[in-house]
C-alpha cells in the first residue's frame, strides 16, 4: 500500500496537470478545451481540499494536539486558493485571456508554496504521528473515489 505522502503528492500532481492543460489551452485561444480542463482542475481541487479538511487535518490535530499550527495555515491557504479559483472562473466565463493569465500566475505560485509545505512537513508528520496511517489513507482514498464518481 502507498503512504499518505505518496498518495497526497500524486493528487497534487493531478491537479497541477489539469491546471497546466487549462492554461495551455487559453494560450492557444482554445476556450472549450480550457473550460473542460479547468472544470476538471476545480473538481479535483475541491475533492482534495475536502479530503484534507474533513479527514486528514482532524486526525493530524487529534494525534499531535496541534490545532493552531500547520493545519490552520493550510486551511487559510485553501480559502485563498478558492477565492482565486472563483476569480479564474469569472475570467474563463468572460473569455478574458489577460485576466485569466494574471490570476493563474498568482494561483500557481500559491499552489507551489502550499504543496511544498504539505509534502515536506504535514504529510510526512501525518504518516508518522497518526495512530493508524493506513486506515486514515484508506478513508482519504475512499473519499476521493466516491466524490469523483458522483
Amino acid at each position: 500500500m502507498t503512504s499518505i505522502p505518496e498518495f497526497m503528492t500524486a493528487k497534487h500532481r493531478e491537479c497541477d496537470e489539469f491546471f497546466i492543460q487549462a492554461e495551455n489551452a487559453i494560450a492557444d485561444n482554445n476556450w472549450l478545451l480550457a473550460k473542460q480542463a479547468f472544470s476538471q482542475f476545480s473538481a479535483e481541487l475541491t475533492i482534495h481540499f475536502q479530503a484534507e479538511e474533513d479527514i486528514l487535518f482532524p486526525e493530524f490535530e487529534q494525534a499531535t494536539r496541534i490545532t493552531q499550527g500547520p493545519t490552520q495555515v493550510m486551511r487559510g491557504e485553501h480559502q485563498q486558493m478558492r477565492t482565486l479559483v472563483a476569480d479564474l472562473l469569472v475570467a474563463l466565463s468572460a473569455e478574458d485571456k489577460d485576466a485569466y493569465i494574471s490570476v493563474s500566475e498568482t494561483l500557481m505560485v500559491l499552489m507551489q508554496q502550499h504543496n511544498m509545505k504539505e509534502e515536506m512537513m504535514l504529510y510526512p508528520m501525518s504518516q508518522q504521528r497518526v495512530p493508524a496511517p493506513d486506515a486514515l489513507l484508506t478513508q482519504v482514498i475512499e473519499h476521493c473515489q466516491i466524490t469523483e464518481n458522483g
